[in-house]
Order: structure tokens, then C-alpha cells, then sequence
């Protein structure tokens, strides 16, 4: 029996809510996992019970994870905007033949890369669409390279899609393509690509797309093979809350039988630019997630994970700061990567993505008396930050960051990265003397 002050303000709060939640929470808060209808019965909550579920989430973190909100230092590298499939809530892609796409050279790639290094980062994220007439081999040489210039480099990159779509190019099976790029230096992947783990929901939003099962395999299959990889959902679109609960049961079971994931990211849905938005053929489509959605998709996920999957991370690309500020009382304990350059959601409309330095993280931290650290990709510990007097850190004495580093509205028009460019040169290679 939990008789802390907390717990005792919890037991009051529990007093207020319907017999069936007050049984929810309180086998969550006896530490037993919650079941795929329990976790419905949450999602559907509203009022005074919203503010009983978060506040049982905040417990569970406190427990769990404890005070310190951690980040990384990191840099994303989208290299190419130019994608073969054409997802309904993607604004990022960009048809081959489109003068707004683009393609990075590897040296560029690695240019990013080496300047991040410099500046602190222990990572760079590697994503980008799914370019027609790419060598199938391309990911693997791309880390190749990466590592090869910057052992130090933490390699967190290419999604279940981007692994499916390689390994088909190259014509072998998805292990053996995940044991070439973890030979080649990926040391975790990102788990994107799932949006909702329902392919009802998936033939509706991006039909074509990566299905369920074969998610849950690929991501099992770098389990399996000593590669980490993280966890999303995206939601605030056409999904219903048993969809989301299901999503979140799905992710459970795969860490029960791999113990690979280590951290969950909310990822709301971002409208403004969706071709589903415009297009309007989407019955029920919603414009992204409500705030007390986003409230309670971090609770519900502390409730629900929190045995398995003990990081709950915040988007503040997604979200903004101030809200992503204020779901760390809802069971969030990461607060992401500074990212530096980030193009998917900032091509969605999202109003954030260039850069978060580490002294903005660390006021928004402890404006929520929790301490800040930095933390590597798979959550080791850097450096806690246990007193207000920090040192300033590279990346806090960086001026203009867009102009620094670019931004993706100015990529898409320089004219040196033209994909067309180099999709004339694959198709039509110089004879050999």
C-alpha cells in the first residue's frame, strides 16, 4: 500500500471519479497492467476525470523515472524529400520530377554531420522519403561513410518503411539487411512509420503504406539483432480511442518479447498542410489533436507502458514548448533532441522544428521543479544538471540558428541539391572509358 502525501492526495482525487475509472487507476497505481479496454475507458475520459488520470500518470512517472527530465543533443537529417509513395498526411514528399525536390550529396551529409559534432551532439537522426532509382545498397553506404568520418557518432536512423524499402531494392531479406546497416554503424532506429498500429485506420490515412504486421516484424527483427528502436504513434486524425489503446497494447507485447524499445513518442497529428486536408475525401478527418487529447495521450500511455517502457517523451515540434512543458505533468520524463534542422513536421505546418538549445530545455525544466540532464540515444546519463548555475554549452551561443544551419523552406529551392538533377544522372550514368 502506496501512503505517501502523493498518494493520499491521489486516493481524494480517486473519490471524485466513476467507480469503473477509480478500478483503472487504482490496479495501474498497484503497478498491474492495464487492459486494451481499460486503456479505452481512459481515452473516452473527460472533466475532472482528465485531471485524476494525469495526475495518477505524473505518480507513475515519479516512481519510474524520477525528477530528472532528460534530452540529447542531436541534429536531423532528412537527405532527401523525394519519396515514391505519396502518405495523405505527409506534406514533406515531393514527386522526382518537382523542382522543390532535393537530394543531399553524402559529403553534405556528412558536413551536417561533423558541424553538429562540433556543437555537442552525441547524434544525428537519419530519415528521409523513399527516392525512386536509388541504389538499394544507398542506406547502408550512407552509414558507412557517416561512421567512417565520425566513429563518436551515435547513428539513430532509417525507418521500418526506408529498411523495407532497401532491402527490397537490394533484393535480400529485411534481417540481413538490418545486420549489414547495424555492421555499418546504425545503432538504434527510429519507430516510424506506425502512425496507428490498425490497418483499418492505415488504408484510410496512407494506403500502400507498411502494414501492421510487417511493422511489428521488421521491429522485432532488429530487436532480435541487438538494435534498439523507439516507439510512436500518431494520432488526432481518423482515429478512435480503442484504435490508440490498441496501438499502445501492440507496442506492449512487442517489448514483453524483446525488451528493444526505449521510448514512446506522441506525435500529433499536424494539419495545416496534409494533402487529406485539402483534398477533403476523408470522412470524419479531424484537424489534430485537441489539447486535452494531447493530455491524455501521454497519460494513458504512462498508465499503460509504464511497466514495460519506462521513457515517455514530449514533441515539442508538435506540440510547441509551453504545451510540451505542461504534459511532463502528465507522465513525460524526456523532452527530445535539440534537432537543429527538422523538415517532416515543419513542411506539415508546425510552427517548430529549428532548434531547441539546451539552456531553453533546461528553463522549461525547472519552471517545472524537475531537474534537467542530458542524456545519449539510448538514455545513458551524461550529465545531470543538479544546480541552476550550468555552463553555457555550444549550442546555446549559436545566432540565427535558420540562417546557421538552413531551414527546410530554403533547401527545397536551392538549386546545387536538385533531385531531378541526380535522378538524370542515375538513369544515365557516364560510359565508362
Amino acid at each position: 500500500m502506496i501512503t505517501s502525501p502523493l498518494r493520499k492526495s491521489l486516493d481524494f482525487l480517486l473519490s471524485s471519479v466513476t467507480p469503473s475509472t477509480g478500478r483503472i487507476l487504482d490496479q495501474a497505481l498497484a503497478g498491474r497492467d492495464i487492459t486494451v479496454e481499460e486503456a479505452t475507458r481512459l481515452f473516452d475520459a473527460s472533466g475532472t476525470e482528465l485531471l485524476v488520470i494525469t495526475a495518477a500518470a505524473d505518480h507513475l512517472r515519479k516512481k519510474t523515472a524520477g525528477d530528472v527530465v532528460t534530452y540529447v543533443i542531436n541534429r536531423n537529417i532528412n537527405f532527401t524529400n523525394v519519396c515514391v509513395k505519396s502518405c495523405g498526411f505527409c506534406a514533406f514528399s515531393r514527386g522526382h520530377r518537382g523542382e522543390e525536390g532535393y537530394f543531399l550529396p553524402l559529403e553534405e551529409v556528412i558536413r551536417r554531420a561533423r558541424e553538429a559534432r562540433d556543437l555537442g551532439a552525441t547524434e544525428v537522426c537519419v530519415q528521409a522519403g523513399l527516392a525512386p532509382g536509388m541504389d538499394g545498397w544507398y542506406y547502408v553506404k550512407l552509414c558507412r561513410a557517416l561512421k567512417e568520418a565520425l566513429p563518436e557518432l551515435h547513428i539513430h536512423g532509417f525507418s521500418p518503411e526506408e529498411v523495407l524499402y532497401g532491402s527490397g531494392l537490394a533484393g535480400i531479406t529485411v534481417r540481413d539487411y538490418l545486420s549489414a546497416l547495424k555492421e555499418a554503424g546504425v545503432g538504434s532506429l527510429p519507430g516510424t512509420s506506425a502512425e496507428i498500429l490498425v490497418d483499418e485506420v492505415r488504408g484510410r490515412i496512407s494506403p500502400g503504406r507498411i502494414s501492421t504486421a510487417k511493422w511489428v516484424e521488421l521491429i522485432e527483427t532488429a530487436h532480435h539483432l541487438g538494435i534498439p528502436t523507439t516507439s510512436t504513434i500518431m494520432y488526432g486524425h481518423v482515429e478512435n480511442s480503442y484504435h490508440k489503446a490498441v496501438h499502445l497494447g501492440i507496442l506492449r507485447d512487442i517489448q514483453k518479447r524483446t525488451g528493444g524499445i526505449t521510448e514512446l513518442v506522441p506525435l500529433s497529428f499536424v494539419f495545416e498542410e496534409a494533402p487529406i486536408y485539402h483534398r477533403k475525401k476523408i470522412p470524419g478527418l479531424r484537424t489534430g489533436a485537441s489539447g486535452a487529447e494531447v493530455m491524455k495521450m501521454y497519460a494513458v500511455s504512462r498508465l499503460m507502458l509504464n511497466n514495460w517502457i519506462p521513457n515517455l517523451q514530449v514533441s515539442w515540434v508538435k506540440e510547441g514548448p509551453k504545451l510540451s512543458q505542461i504534459s511532463l505533468m502528465a507522465g513525460a520524463n524526456d523532452f527530445g533532441g535539440t534537432l537543429i534542422n527538422e523538415s517532416i513536421s515543419t513542411a506539415a505546418g508546425a510552427g517548430y522544428g529549428q532548434l531547441m538549445k539546451p539552456s531553453q530545455f533546461h528553463n522549461l525544466i525547472r519552471e517545472m521543479g524537475r531537474i534537467p540532464g542530458e542524456r545519449s540515444t539510448t538514455y545513458k546519463k551524461i550529465r545531470v544538471f543538479e544546480t541552476e548555475d550550468n555552463p553555457v554549452q555550444l549550442l546555446d551561443e549559436v545566432d540565427n540558428p535558420e540562417e546557421r544551419f538552413g531551414s527546410y523552406r530554403h533547401l527545397i529551392h536551392l538549386k546545387d541539391y536538385r533531385f531531378k538533377d541526380f535522378y538524370h544522372v542515375q538513369k544515365n550514368p557516364e560510359p565508362k572509358a
